[in-house]
């Protein structure tokens, strides 16, 4: 069984991923990829948003820079935490990084990967009031089940 977990460093990704691994721990032979996607236009809107509130958009560039690199340890941190706690749980774990577009990135890992089951949080970092906007954008796109943790 390959079970595809995907992380984007909220609490709901978080927790799916450990039900990634409770669901693995009970399957011979189960595999779990945790992956995060990057979007970089996150971190230029957060830029954005601080150039205008403090008016010192000739650092931008930098301040973009500076954010996407935060961005990128942080989830790093994460995995790598996750991918030991898979390994003291006795699963084997891959991790990976994509950067861009979040349904082009996951629905192209899904179908080309061969996964029997994903897991996701049912809500990412914004915390939406309605089911993840992620999976709005890929659950028609994709083939393999889907399980949301709450």
């Amino acid at each position: 069984m390959k079970i595809l977990a995907l992380i984007d460093g909220s609490k709901w990704g978080h927790k799916a991923a450990l039900h990634a691994v409770s669901i693995a721990k009970r399957k011979k032979d189960a595999e779990i990829v945790l992956l995060s996607v990057m979007d970089r236009r996150e971190a230029r809107v957060m830029a954005f948003n601080y150039c205008t509130q403090s008016n010192k958009c000739d650092i931008i560039g930098t301040y973009e820079q500076n954010i996407w690199d935060s961005m990128h340890q942080s989830i790093k941190g994460e995995l790598e935490a996750l991918k030991l706690y898979c390994a003291e749980e006795g699963c084997q774990c891959t991790t990976r990084i994509a950067e861009g577009s979040r349904k082009e990135e996951i629905t192209g890992e899904i179908n080309a990967g061969g996964y029997s089951l994903v897991v996701m949080g049912a809500h990412g970092r914004t915390g939406r009031l309605q089911l993840g906007s992620t999976l709005g954008e890929i659950c028609g796109e994709i083939t393999a089940p889907v399980l949301i943790v709450h």
